[in-house]
């Protein structure tokens, strides 16, 4: 946080929390480890100070009821004792990690032929600190021929009841296949490792 006082800034301090009200509806908080901020003077009265949080699912980020957005709190304290508080200074979210991949079969395939491309869409279960399918999520197809510098989105298929993705497309030519998440408010997005297909 950036703080500003004629005196000069002593002191800064930071923390998350979720929920609807700091005071009355507060479910989840993740604080530093630490009493002060480290601060950085940009000028004579301004200062930029920062902590740092650490996210666990074993403690901070005990359950999926978490995922989202989370509120910043901050203070700051200047070298004459003035103070400010602010109970939501920003917001910031806290996302569910997710995983993707991809695989095009048959390999090589001839020219025409059908193409397959499976993968898997899944994601932390921070109750069960495992990984679980994201099931019914709109996930793209993306293709690069082979020389070309960037993918292009061929179609947008969902993940089905276990986070599986299946669908097929014709072999025109040698490139990578991929698929691409662009995440939700409460799971990450995420682009899985490409599949380079031979075309016959």
């Amino acid at each position: 946080m950036t703080a500003t006082d004629p005196a000069g800034i002593y002191d800064g301090y930071a923390f998350l929390w979720h929920g609807t009200d700091l005071k009355t509806g507060v479910d989840g908080a993740m604080t530093p480890s630490v009493d002060h901020g480290t601060c950085k003077t940009v000028n004579a009265t301004t200062a930029t100070c920062s902590v740092t949080l650490v996210a666990d699912p074993a403690s901070t980020v005990y359950g999926n009821i978490l995922a989202g957005r989370w509120h910043v709190f901050a203070s700051a304290v200047g070298k004459d004792g003035d103070y400010s508080i602010k109970d939501t200074y920003k917001s910031s979210w806290g996302k569910r990690a997710s995983r993707l991949t991809t695989n095009a079969s048959p390999e090589p395939v001839v020219k025409g032929k059908t193409v397959t491309v499976t993968g898997a869409l899944t994601r932390a279960n921070w109750d069960t600190d495992k990984y679980a399918g994201y099931t019914q999520q709109s996930v793209q197809l993306q293709f690069r021929k082979k020389g070309a510098g960037s993918f292009s989105t061929v179609k947008t298929i969902k993940s089905d009841s276990h986070g599986n993705l299946k669908t097929t497309v014709k072999a025109s030519a040698d490139g990578d296949w991929r698929y691409a998440f662009a995440g939700t408010s409460t799971t990450s997005s995420v682009t899985s490792t490409s599949d380079f297909l031979d075309v016959k």
